[in-house]
Parts: structure tokens; C-alpha cells; sequence
């Protein structure tokens, strides 16, 4: 492992913030908001009376970019005082800690506060090191033999009071001089140093030291391992609404093919070796204890109910019994979450974990601690406060849209309105869109059917299904009249306009049939439906059968429990169909100027792409929830419509 400290800080706060990022950043050490850190200073209080302070990081911020802002500052000798108590509840620990801050307006201090204070060093590191776990997780550990005398170890403890109560005895029998860390069994490894520079120095030394000594130790691997070619959507897509089913909400479900999962999902003792459990307790919030072996999602859900029956406290209300990952060896490695972004932590977790497992059974056995223990943590009581604190979620969270022309006007206002609300998003287009935690943005042209269906193939191996289609992709050709158009131009525009939602609709439709809640359908048309214009022969009549296309849809998935709907928008100027040549010629054709023309609707309203985009994603929403086949303007009123 290389030492990555490359900067110099005066304040003792800015260098544990850069030492926390650098121990943030380097996912071998920290995952996901795992991890935490601590820096003790003397600073002056209100009165200008010096007191003791230590920084810790503040729960619900991330190493990886932590700054200034994410420690709480508390009074130091009132948390030693709290390490004198012969117990304190979590619960009343937390309290205690919010009252040692010196600022009320400061996050949460981390869980393991008590155990940060209780080190005489100003500062302090501590990750859940992958090298460093492994050594911990054999069924023989060999953390003695790697570190010496350099480390204290402490068997496992639950994190909170009773684990700084058992590193404050074991640590004061057993440090000394050459001590450098504490390795925290099933959890991780503690540093220490008189500044945040040596304490990432030593961290790094010893989990360098762990690699060194597993590398010796190297698995063998698979020399036919490749990453698993794709499988049939609907596989992934029954899969999804099995899982959405026993979670009681839709959910995201990602699948993962490379070429470290296939040989995993491979081995011939998988269920044995992932049935083990996580490689630390707290990963048992993201992945549960253990993954799904295979597809029976119904089995696994029964099996986690007798493990909550088991375990379980008076006052306990059980989680969903869904799984959180899912193996299989035509699947590869599923991941499941309310948010992509869930599903993406649950899949990172687990591809750690398998490096983990497969290096300790190298070593002679992977070993994870009993269920018991795992499920103290996943029923924590400060967890479960923390879920409670989550709030509802968002409207359409869990739920996957298709959006076609995504790159710009409507379909990028469909985009973001869906997204603001919670969806996971596809969007096509010719021009190519960034993608990000919720949103996979592929280029694609419409009208190529194969395109198109491999499209949603992508989709669903991201995402898991689909849920919600917007066609909002088309082309306006120009003012042309009928004596004049010419059969290319026609034949382009029915092709964009009409034949690729076609392709479209008979392609999503088995998706649209498995979504949890229902699959929502939205084609974006146009006023010039009820109300064409003189020179828009093409656009007007592909909008136009693009209506009756939806109307039929509505018609024969009513049965399915698929709706459809359809908008008219008009005078949307800030798309790419209104080029200030159009703009002109048509505001000439009315005898107005642009900006008038532009307002040339019973309310005098301006309408933008945004409020389209809003239109749209309330279609989708339980308000509509008893309506299919509509029609519904946004158009200012137009009075030859009304």
C-alpha cells in the first residue's frame, strides 16, 4: 500500500481532513461512509478559557469528502468521565455526546467517539481495511503473526459504550511504547500518532504489511473466468418484481458480470462460503446477512423471517425480508436497493467481501460471526432510529423510467421531473448524456429497432425493469406545404415520429406488465393534433398517429394494468424544434412579433419544456392512477381547440 501523504498543515483539523480523505478515498479501506477519524487540539471556549477539544467525524458524512465541517467538536474530559461509568446505553450515549459539543449546531459525533477519546494520542485513524478484516476472518487468525506486539487486538464487540469500555482495559494492559494500533476483530484497524501524518503513516504501514502477507498467500483463479454475456430482460425484470413483491415497494435490482463475480458465482461451494455472513457486522445494514444463492426469492424471505423469529426483541418490528444480493451463476452477482444508489453500495460491499472471503479460504477458512451478533447490528437501536429519521421516500423511488430524446427540451425536462421524484432514468438519445448513480444515458437512434431493444437490455441490467416509457423524441421537418413536401422528408418523419414508438411500445410492453406498481406510459404529441397548421402536413400527421397509436395502447394494456396517456404541448420555444428562422416565419404568418407570438394563448402563459416535464411526471404519479386513454393539452389554452 503506498503512502499517498503528499501536503503540509499548520492546523491539526485541515490534516486530519486531508488524512481522512486520503483514507476515504481508497476504497480497500473505506466503503460508503465507513470509517472514522479524530484529531485532539486545545482551543479557548466563549469565555477565552482553554479547553481540550477532540474532532470526530460526524455521522452521515463520507471520508472520501469529509471537510471541516463534518467533525464535531466535544469537550474531552467530559467524554473520559463518560468512560468511567460501568455502562451507558447507546441511546443515552448518543445524548451524552450531543451534550459534550461545544457546537449545537455540529453533526451527530461517530458511535465509536468514546473509543477515539480514550487513546492518549492527538490523533487518530480508523478503516475497515479489506487486507486487515481477512486477517481477522479466518477461522485461525493470523493477526499475531503479522503485526507482533505492534498492535493490541480486541475480540469483537458490538461498537458503542461496551467497546470502548473493552479497548479502554485491553489497551491499558497491554500497550506500550512500541504500540501503533488497535485491529478491532470483524471490524478493523485503529492508528494512532502525534499528528494525523503519522497516524495515516503507521495505517498504511500495516495494512501494506497484511497485502504483503495475504499476496503470499494468493488465491488461484479460474483461467477461463470471463464476465457472463447478458440474459433475456424479462429474466432480470420477473426477478425484480419478485423481490419488489416480498420488499412490499418497487425496488432498483443491478446486475454485475465481471469477471471476478463469474468466478466467484462459480465456485462449487458458494452457498457454503456466502452463507457465512458479511466480512463486518456493519455491512449487514446494506447486504443483510447473507445473500441469495440462486433465484428463490420466496425461500429466502421465509428463511429471514425465521431468523428475525429467533433473534428478535420484544418491541422489534421486522425489516422486509427481501434480499440485498443475489448470486447466481447465469446472473452473475444482483444487487438490490430503494435507490440505485443503495444497490450500488450493496454491490461494492459485496465485491469487497468476495475478495475477502477468497483470500481467507486461501488462508485456511473464511469465518464471520455468528448470526446472533449480525443481527444486534442490523436491529441496532441507532439504526433504527437513523431509518426513522430517513422520512418517506420520494414518490417514484425504487421505480425505473425510459425516456427517449433525453439529451434536450422536453425529454430532458422529463428526465429531470422524473428523477427529481425519485425514478431511476434511461435516456436515449443521438447525443450522448452523461450517466450517473440514478441515470443511464445511452445513444441510441430511435428508429433503429435492434438499437433500441439492446437499449433496453441495458436498461434492465442497470436498473432491473422498467417501469415508466416517455416518448418524447420526434422531428419537426420545417414549413412545407403539401404540393411541395417530398417523400424523404415524409417518410423521416413518420419514421421518428411514429414508427420508432411503435418499435418501442412492442418492445417494452413485457417490461411494462412486471412493473410492481404498474407500468405509466406518456407519449408526448402536439396541439397541431386537434388544431393543424397551414405547412405542417408531415409533423401534424405523424403527431396525429402517434394519438391513435397511444389511444390502441390504452386500449389493449388496460387489461395488464399498463396506462396510457397523452399530452399536447404548444409553443414550448426553449426546444431544439424552434429555430429562430421557424420563430420568425410563424409570428410573420400571425402578423406579431416573436415575443408576442411566443405568448399567443388564452392565459398570455409562457410555456417552457419544465412545465411539460412536471405534466409528465404527474401522469405517472397515483394522482392519475384511474386514468388512461387522456388527452391533456399544455398549451396556454388554444381557442381553437377549447
Amino acid at each position: 500500500m503506498e503512502n499517498r501523504w503528499a501536503e503540509t498543515h499548520t492546523d491539526p483539523l485541515d490534516a486530519c481532513v486531508y488524512g481522512s480523505r486520503l483514507l476515504g478515498g481508497d476504497p480497500d479501506l473505506v466503503l460508503h461512509g465507513g470509517g472514522n477519524t479524530s484529531v485532539k487540539v486545545t482551543t479557548a471556549d466563549l469565555t477565552g478559557r482553554p479547553v481540550d477539544v477532540l474532532y470526530v467525524k460526524g455521522s452521515g458524512w463520507d471520508l472520501a469528502d469529509i471537510e471541516r465541517a463534518g467533525f464535531a467538536p466535544l469537550r474531552l474530559e467530559r467524554l473520559r468521565e463518560l468512560l468511567t461509568l460501568p455502562s451507558l446505553p447507546d441511546g443515552r450515549m448518543m445524548n451524552e455526546l450531543r451534550c459534550a459539543l461545544l457546537d449545537a449546531s455540529a453533526p451527530d459525533p461517530s458511535v465509536e467517539t468514546l473509543l477515539h477519546a480514550l487513546l492518549p494520542q492527538p490523533a487518530a485513524l480508523h478503516s475497515h481495511a479489506d487486507a486487515v478484516i481477512t486477517l481477522t476472518n479466518l477461522r485461525e487468525p493470523r493477526v499475531a503473526e503479522v503485526f507482533g506486539d505492534r498492535v493490541v487486538v480486541v475480540p469483537y464487540v458490538m461498537p458503542g459504550f461496551a467497546l470502548a469500555r473493552t479497548c479502554a482495559e485491553l489497551f491499558a494492559r497491554h500497550a506500550d511504547g512500541d504500540t501503533v494500533g488497535v485491529v478491532l476483530m470483524n471490524h478493523g484497524l485503529f492508528t494512532f500518532g502525534e499528528d494525523t501524518e503519522q497516524a495515516y503513516a503507521r495505517h498504511v504501514e500495516l495494512v501494506g504489511e497484511a497485502e504483503e502477507f495475504l499476496a503470499r498467500h494468493r488465491p488461484a483463479r479460474a483461467a477461463s473466468a470471463a464476465a457472463l454475456p447478458p440474459v433475456d430482460p424479462l429474466v432480470l425484470a420477473r426477478l425484480r418484481r419478485e423481490i419488489a413483491d416480498v420488499a412490499g415497494h418497487p425496488v432498483i435490482a443491478g446486475r454485475h458480470t465481471d469477471a471476478a463475480t463469474a468466478a466467484f458465482v462459480a465456485r462449487p461451494d458458494l452457498a457454503d462460503v456466502a452463507g457465512r455472513g458479511p466480512a463486518t457486522p456493519d455491512h449487514v445494514i446494506r447486504t443483510k446477512r447473507v445473500p441469495l444463492v440462486g433465484r428463490d426469492v420466496a425461500g429466502y424471505a421465509e428463511d429471514y423471517r425465521r431468523y428475525f423469529a429467533e433473534h428478535a426483541r420484544p418491541g422489534l418490528t421486522m425489516l422486509d425480508p427481501a434480499p440485498r444480493v443475489l448470486l447466481d451463476p447465469e446472473l452473475g452477482m444482483v444487487t438490490v436497493g430503494r435507490r440505485a444508489k443503495d444497490a450500488d453500495i450493496a454491490r461494492d460491499i459485496y465485491a469487497h467481501t468476495i475478495g475477502v472471503i477468497e483470500r481467507a479460504e486461501a488462508l485456511g477458512g473464511y469465518r464471520a460471526l455468528p448470526a446472533a451478533d449480525l443481527f444486534d447490528v442490523e436491529y441496532w437501536e441507532l439504526e433504527q432510529a437513523k431509518l426513522r429519521r430517513g422520512g418517506a421516500p420520494a414518490e417514484f423511488t425504487g421505480e425505473v423510467a425510459l425516456v427517449t430524446g433525453a439529451a434536450s427540451g422536453i425529454g430532458r425536462a422529463c428526465v429531470d421531473a422524473l428523477r427529481a421524484r425519485g425514478a431511476s432514468v434511461v435516456g436515449l438519445d443521438l447525443t450522448p448524456t452523461p450517466s450517473r448513480a440514478d441515470y443511464l444515458g445511452l445513444q441510441v437512434d430511435v428508429t433503429d429497432a435492434a438499437a433500441v431493444r439492446a437499449a433496453l437490455g441495458r436498461g434492465v441490467e442497470r436498473f432491473g425493469g422498467v417501469d415508466v416509457l416517455v416518448a418524447c423524441a420526434g422531428v419537426f421537418p420545417g414549413d412545407a406545404p403539401i404540393a411541395d413536401l417530398d417523400q424523404e422528408t415524409w417518410r423521416r418523419t413518420m419514421s421518428v415520429n411514429v414508427d420508432s414508438v411503435a418499435t418501442l411500445l412492442g418492445a417494452a410492453h413485457p417490461l411494462l406488465r412486471l412493473a410492481p406498481r404498474g407500468g405509466r406510459v406518456v407519449v408526448v404529441a402536439s396541439k397541431n393534433v386537434p388544431a393543424p397548421g397551414p405547412g405542417a402536413a408531415a409533423y401534424s400527421a405523424s403527431k396525429a398517429a402517434l394519438t391513435q397509436l397511444a389511444r390502441v395502447a390504452a386500449l389493449e394494456w388496460a387489461a395488464d394494468g399498463i396506462r396510457v396517456n397523452t399530452v399536447h404541448p404548444d409553443a414550448v420555444f426553449d426546444t431544439g424544434l424552434w429555430t429562430d428562422e421557424v420563430l420568425s416565419r410563424r409570428a410573420l404568418r400571425y402578423g406579431l412579433d416573436v415575443e408576442a407570438y411566443k405568448r399567443r394563448n388564452l392565459l398570455g402563459a409562457k410555456i417552457t419544456s419544465a412545465a411539460v416535464g412536471r405534466l409528465v411526471a404527474e401522469l405517472c404519479s397515483d394522482t392519475f392512477a384511474c386514468t388512461t386513454g387522456a388527452q391533456v393539452p399544455i398549451d396556454g389554452g388554444n381557442e381553437r381547440v377549447v
